[in-house]
């Protein structure tokens, strides 16, 4: 199945290929042969080396860096070209419309017509199919240059983020508790240690009482986070280190929702993985967290969410023997489990703490103003949400995942100040 939908989109992207290559070949008729030949040479060279380039990078095991550069340029170059696209279908309706209409006219006519207009020779004029061309020539250039400095300046640029959360109910011994939260891990797609390294280290110094990790350790398979398991196992805290996975935890994506023994191993070795690095994997279940005597919950389930993602969760086992308790933090990878079930059936869970969304690892978010696609799809999506007593925070990730960096959208690191009011 895997082999089979990257075929699929490789053959996709090499129509896309042999689409622009024409446009631009029939765009640039002052060209000499000389110039399309190696124009043609240089471009299916490219090309053709990059598809195989990519089969290599997934099915082979290639150094972390190479495979890294692979599908980073395939990326690109696929983006780029979608952004041409437009310009070239444009210019080819164009095109048809004239010959469907008869409106074509031979090269003398056209060529007196623009010398009577502009009493300039056409030589020095360009052509329609030329400018559009040129037009998408620089489209491609926008979204070329702003998602590659996306991936050199913000892939690895962690952000802490402050946040007061304010819990009414909260024992005075946990007043002042300083939680923190990281959340989409994603360690399939890192291809730079020092800097995962940096992050964690930025997350360390902040002396966090406790912390919090949302779920997706991995893009696909246990095996990708070996790498870094000494990385984050050096994450600790003193009240300590709990955790719950995420949709791309379960290996659903890479073995399909059926289950399987290759299967089933994958999911023991994610959670074999998480006692290992020191975090207390929360599955369906909770902790009661005492201090001074007085005591909170921490309530864990396993990916819950709407739509077509799967809902392992069940709260019902999560909140058992927590009647007592005065507030209840719980750990949910989705934020649409909040709206979907949290909101309506659990009134006693004061703060849910989720992920997923990445911000969608593009759009603009200042103090006052946050915007990114995603929140088309989700109504919570970044930050700090509220309704009636019950809060809501979505981290938007400390990885990547798909675009190997970001724009607008910094990886986060948030830090948490526990008060009564």
């Amino acid at each position: 199945m895997r082999s089979y939908l990257l075929f699929v989109i490789c053959l996709l992207v090499l129509l896309l290929d042999f689409y622009c290559y024409k446009a631009i070949i029939n765009s640039f008729t002052k060209w000499s042969a000389k110039v399309k030949r190696n124009f043609t040479i240089a471009w299916w060279t490219f090309n053709i080396l990059l598809i195989i380039g990519v089969f290599a990078a997934i099915f082979l095991n290639l150094f972390l860096t190479l495979r890294a550069v692979i599908l980073v340029a395939f990326f690109l170059s696929a983006v780029a070209k979608m952004f041409m696209l437009p310009f070239f279908v444009v210019d080819d309706i164009r095109r048809g419309i004239n010959k469907l209409s008869g409106f074509s006219k031979t090269k003398q006519q056209t060529d007196q017509q623009t010398k009577n207009l502009t009493n300039k020779p056409t030589n020095d004029l360009i052509s329609r199919s030329a400018f559009l061309t040129k037009a998408g020539l620089v489209a491609a250039a926008v979204p070329l240059s702003s998602l590659s400095w996306g991936i050199v300046s913000g892939a690895y640029d962690y952000h802490v983020k402050r946040v007061k959360l304010v819990l009414p109910n909260l024992p005075k011994a946990f007043d002042g508790i300083k939680l923190a939260q990281i959340s989409d891990i994603h360690s399939g797609s890192f291809y730079n240690k020092t800097a995962v390294q940096g992050g964690v280290d930025l997350l360390l110094a902040e002396k966090p009482d406790l912390i919090f990790f949302t779920g997706d350790l991995v893009n696909n398979l246990t095996s990708e986070v070996s790498e870094y398991q000494d990385i984050f196992a050096k994450i600790k805290a003193p009240l300590g280190v709990y955790s719950t996975l995420g949709n791309h935890d379960y290996g659903d994506y890479y073995f399909g929702k059926e289950s399987s023994p290759a299967k089933i191993k994958n999911l023991q070795d994610m959670i074999k993985t998480h006692k290992l690095m020191g975090f207390d994997l929360l599955m369906n279940e909770n902790r009661r967290l005492k201090v001074n005597g007085e005591e909170i919950g921490i309530l864990g389930i396993e990916n819950w969410g709407m739509g077509r993602f799967p809902k392992y969760g069940k709260m019902d086992q999560a909140v058992q023997n927590t009647e007592d308790l005065p507030v209840k933090l719980l750990l949910s990878h989705d934020p649409s489990h909040w709206r979907g079930e949290i909101l309506e059936k659990y009134p006693d869970i004061d703060a849910m703490f989720s992920g997923h969304t990445h911000g969608m690892q593009f759009g603009v978010r200042l103090k006052e103003f946050q915007w990114s696609p995603v929140q088309y799809i989700y109504k919570e999506w970044a930050g700090l949400y509220q309704a009636q007593q019950q809060q809501l925070y979505v981290n938007v990730g400390y990885g990547f995942l798909g675009y190997p960096g970001r724009v607008g959208i910094l990886p986060e690191i948030t830090i948490f100040e526990l008060k009564r009011s």
